[in-house]
């Protein structure tokens, strides 16, 4: 049997993770522990706050399907889109197999790919950018500026994404979130917070204009090494996009999970 301690854990680091944020933004979120599903809904125009993930471990095909399909009724009667999160490690192999297709007769569509990761490294050295100053989060103007560096790297409507972030008190005092700015300006952007023992990271952004500079891992980095200084927590976790997984390794984080997202089909 495949060791599937570390998928369990970035399965929980979600569900923690994303229960406070979305209580956040709407203290009557949907967040409940079905049996198999953990939903982790706001139902606000910012699709990563809406969310459902599978928890059963070790499902076999025939139980992966009846969770899709149960996934997909709960994200039918939403206002708002969002994503259903599944960590393939946690599928027995016949329902890794077979989950495009288990997806796709649910009515789910495969929305894009990702990949847990997790890493006892902390702590970091404090890092710097020979073009970056970093400031931290503490006014409506920086969650703005955070949400927008969020809508341009995701593709999102920037109104969408401000209706994730402005006006939350927990981003401006209980997350450890940081810009870079570039002679003044947000170019990136990356944010830590404390979940179980862990330090885990969360929406790491970069202006695509302002891509390949290494902007991205340097301000995760002063996340880290904030959020870890603030702690003590030594573990780190995350969630990481396709586009964003190489960058990780470099900081310390290792693979363990592939996961993958789907959006109910259009």
């Amino acid at each position: 049997m495949t060791d599937r301690a570390e998928p369990i854990e970035s399965m929980e680091q979600l569900a923690a993770v994303w229960r406070a944020m979305v209580l956040d933004r709407d203290a009557n979120a949907d967040v409940r522990d079905l049996p198999g599903l953990a939903v982790r809904w706001a139902d606000c125009r910012f699709a990563f706050w809406n969310c459902v993930t599978l928890t059963d471990v070790g499902a076999d095909a025939k139980l992966a399907g009846q969770r899709l399909r149960e996934a997909a009724d709960i994200m039918r009667s939403k206002r708002h889109a969002g994503f259903l999160w599944v960590f393939e490690d946690l599928l027995d192999d016949g329902a890794r197999a077979g989950l495009a297709s288990a997806a796709e007769r649910s009515g789910l569509q495969h929305a894009f790919a990702g990949t847990g990761m997790a890493g006892d490294l902390l702590p970091i050295a404090e890092p710097a950018h020979q073009d970056l100053t970093f400031v931290r989060v503490s006014t409506d103007e920086h969650l703005r500026a955070y949400a927008d560096l969020n809508s341009r790297a995701y593709g999102f409507p920037p109104e969408d994404g401000r209706d994730g972030l402005v006006d939350s008190v927990l981003w401006k005092n209980g997350v450890y979130a940081y810009l870079g700015l570039r002679d003044g300006e947000p170019v990136t952007c990356a944010a830590t917070v404390e979940a179980d023992g862990r330090l885990f990271v969360v929406l790491v952004a970069t202006d695509p204009a302002w891509e390949r500079q290494g902007y991205g891992e340097a301000v995760t980095r002063k996340a880290l090494f904030e959020g870890g200084r603030a702690t003590g927590l030594r573990r780190a976790t995350l969630h990481a996009t396709a586009a964003g997984a190489p960058v990780y390794p470099r900081i310390g984080f290792k693979p363990n999970s592939p996961m993958s997202f789907f959006a109910l089909q259009e």
